[in-house]
C-alpha cells in the first residue's frame, strides 16, 4: 500500500465518520451595524458622580 493510497483511505475514513466541515461564515455576515435607540438619542449618558453605584464592594454586599 503506498503512503498516497493510505491516505486517502484515512481522509475517506475521517469523512465518513465526521463529513465535512461548514461553509464559511464572511465577516459582513457575523456584524450588524445599528444606533443604540430608534431615535439615536443617548440613553445612559455617563455622570461621574453616580459612576461609583455601578461598582460592586464584596466588604459593602456584606455590610461590613
Amino acid at each position: 500500500m503506498s503512503a498516497e493510497h493510505a491516505m486517502d483511505a484515512a481522509t475517506a475514513a475521517r469523512l465518513e465518520r465526521f463529513g465535512r466541515l461548514p461553509e464559511r461564515i464572511r465577516v459582513e455576515d457575523m456584524t450588524v451595524s445599528q444606533p443604540a435607540t430608534p431615535d439615536g438619542s443617548v440613553v445612559d449618558a455617563y455622570n461621574s458622580e453616580r459612576s461609583w453605584i455601578q461598582f460592586s464592594c464584596l466588604a459593602l454586599d456584606m455590610g461590613l
